[in-house]
C-alpha cells in the first residue's frame, strides 16, 4: 500500500514548508473581509501562517499576506488577526 500523502503548504511569515494541517489560514472571502479560518473550508482566497505570533507580524510588516491575499489591510484589519490568532492558539492550548 501506498503512503497517504501529506500536503504541504508554505508560511507566509517565515517563507518554510510545512504541513498544512500545523499552519493556520487566513482567508479573504468574496466580499473583501479577511479573518482566519480554523478550519480551512471557507471559500476565498487563502493564505497559510505558522502558528506563531512572529510569523504572523512579519507577514504582514513585510505585506506578504496582502501580496498573498491580493487586498490591502488596513491596521485595525492586522490587529484583529493578531487577536484572532492569540484566541486560537488559547483555544488549542485548552484541548
Amino acid at each position: 500500500m501506498k503512503p497517504k500523502k501529506i500536503p504541504m503548504r508554505m508560511c507566509v511569515g517565515c517563507r518554510e514548508m510545512k504541513e498544512k494541517k500545523t499552519l493556520i489560514r487566513v482567508v479573504r472571502n468574496p466580499e473583501g473581509e479577511v479573518s482566519i479560518d480554523p478550519t480551512g473550508k471557507k471559500s476565498g482566497r487563502g493564505a497559510y501562517v505558522c502558528r506563531n505570533p512572529e510569523c504572523l507580524k512579519r507577514a504582514i510588516k513585510q505585506k506578504q499576506l496582502e501580496r498573498q491575499l491580493e487586498a490591502v489591510l488596513g491596521p485595525e484589519t492586522a490587529e484583529a488577526l493578531q487577536a484572532e490568532l492569540a484566541a486560537a492558539l488559547a483555544g488549542d492550548a485548552h484541548e
